[in-house]
């Protein structure tokens, strides 16, 4: 455990969060099941040596060697050739999460779910806030087998940080008062918001850590990040953060995608792989109680082009018959002037069946509505 609070303990705060991040949480839900492997490096992707898809997570083991979530798997099988490499399983990841964040809303009535793997626990109403942290990481780990890391701060920005610092199976309680002291001599890519662009801007004005951002004129940053990233930036350099937790902050979408090992051309088997993921999504949303009414088709052309089409249905539905046909249909109507590289089917406009109609029965009814282009892309 690591507590920076000294004079200024938890109890002591206007607010405070805690963030509960899942160890390695893919990998970790696989190893339940293959114990055998624990202590070895383990990478949660596509078993095809060919694919071109990328890593879901790494254990801790493969971590060493330099992989990484979303690395290409060839990049992934070069650092570490010796790694076990499972498939992803989401329905086993849904379940471990479901059992997650049950034990969590038995702590506070403010949980926000922010990932499969991700929480902000609202810890305010308990005196012994660090007690109550360490109740969760206990009962967690007695409900799932699974061991998480706790960040506590006054605020989202400080608890998010915090849950990275002691990792795995860690508990890490850091004040606003010694945010600079604890973390000011980090890079500054620790700080949410600065991704490899925004550190690459930072770097030509020679702010390499947290202190020298903390430090630098708004103007300086405005001039290469611009006004409100600026001003943005330089207060989370200082520790200051929203502490609001949504709660009940409901999921819009649900989505699945295939990255081909080599570029397809068949349409056949491409119709057959957009259908069975539409059915995979329409079944798992339809378990839920939950119904869409837009159905989205994301398509990826060799060499790297991106294109997303969407239909609105009538209705909210969670039939899997609509919901193929719906992306079938999205499927044929795109012209094609290269090779697919990746296929992807999404459902959002999500609602409670509670709150929707029958949804349609007739699968040609999914061929009613507007097509609408997302994301800016130009046309096929």
């Amino acid at each position: 455990m690591l507590d920076f609070a000294g004079d200024h303990p938890p109890g002591s705060w206007p607010h405070v969060l805690g963030l509960v991040d899942m160890d390695a949480f893919y990998v970790s839900v696989e190893l339940l099941e293959r114990p055998e492997l624990r202590g070895r490096p383990v990478i949660v992707g596509p078993r095809d040596p060919d694919s071109r898809g990328v890593v879901m997570t790494a254990s801790y083991e493969a971590r060493r060697f330099g992989v990484h979530s979303a690395l290409p798997m060839a990049i992934a099988r070069r650092r570490c050739p010796q790694a076990v490499v499972i498939p992803r399983d989401m329905e086993r990841y849904r379940r471990a999460s479901e059992l997650v964040m049950t034990v969590l809303r038995g702590y506070s009535d403010l949980v926000e779910v922010v990932g499969m793997d991700e929480a902000y626990v609202d810890l305010g109403g308990s005196p012994t806030p660090k007690a109550r942290a360490r109740q969760i990481k206990r009962e967690v780990l007695a409900e799932t087998g699974l061991t998480c890391s706790v960040g506590l701060g006054p605020n989202r920005l400080i608890a998010k940080i915090a849950s990275d610092l002691d990792k795995p199976d860690g508990l890490c309680v850091l004040p606003r008062e010694r945010f600079l002291e604890v973390i000011g001599s980090r890079p500054t890519r620790i700080i949410p918001g600065v991704g490899p662009r925004t550190e690459e801007r930072l770097e030509q004005l020679e702010i390499r850590t947290v202190a020298d951002l903390a430090r630098a004129p708004e103007q300086s940053l405005a001039a290469v990040l611009g006004p409100s990233h600026a001003r943005s930036l330089g207060r989370r350099a200082c520790g200051f953060g929203s502490a609001e937790v949504a709660v009940g902050r409901e999921r819009k979408s649900e989505s699945r995608e295939r990255t081909f090992a080599s570029d397809q051309t068949d349409p056949t088997l491409m119709r057959r792989e957009v259908a069975a993921m539409a059915r995979t999504i329409a079944t798992h949303l339809g378990t839920q109680g939950i119904g869409g009414r837009t159905v989205t088709l994301k398509i990826r052309l060799a060499p790297f082009r991106t294109f997303t089409r969407s239909r609105t249905l009538p209705e909210p539905t969670a039939d899997a018959d609509v919901v193929a046909a719906a992306a079938q249909a999205l499927f044929d109507a795109f012209e094609r002037d290269a090779p697919v590289r990746l296929l992807g089917v999404g459902v959002s406009n999500l609602v409670r069946a509670a709150d929707a109609g029958p949804g349609s029965r007739d699968p040609a009814a999914a061929g009613a509505g507007p097509v609408q282009l997302a994301l800016g892309q130009r046309p096929a």
